[in-house]
């Protein structure tokens, strides 16, 4: 599981978390969703999170939705 190449979503929401500052933890309470997704979407166990959960973190991290999906 260490070699698996990260989603673009996963390396998107962890760099924004990192350029804002924030902890897991703390953007897990901003955006409302839980600690462990936000852990799991960043490892990459869960490279599908829905479009909720991601639209609550773009606006935790004051961001578009769509800034999570680019390469």
């Amino acid at each position: 599981m260490s070699n698996k190449k990260l989603s673009t979503i996963a390396k998107n929401v962890r760099s924004h978390r990192k350029e804002k500052g924030l902890s897991q933890d703390r953007l897990s309470k901003e955006a409302d969703v839980a600690y462990n997704t936000i852990v799991k979407i960043e490892s990459g166990e869960n490279p599908n999170p829905t479009v909720e959960t991601l639209e609550r973190i773009a606006k935790a991290l004051d961001i578009s939705i769509e800034k999570l999906f680019k390469e």
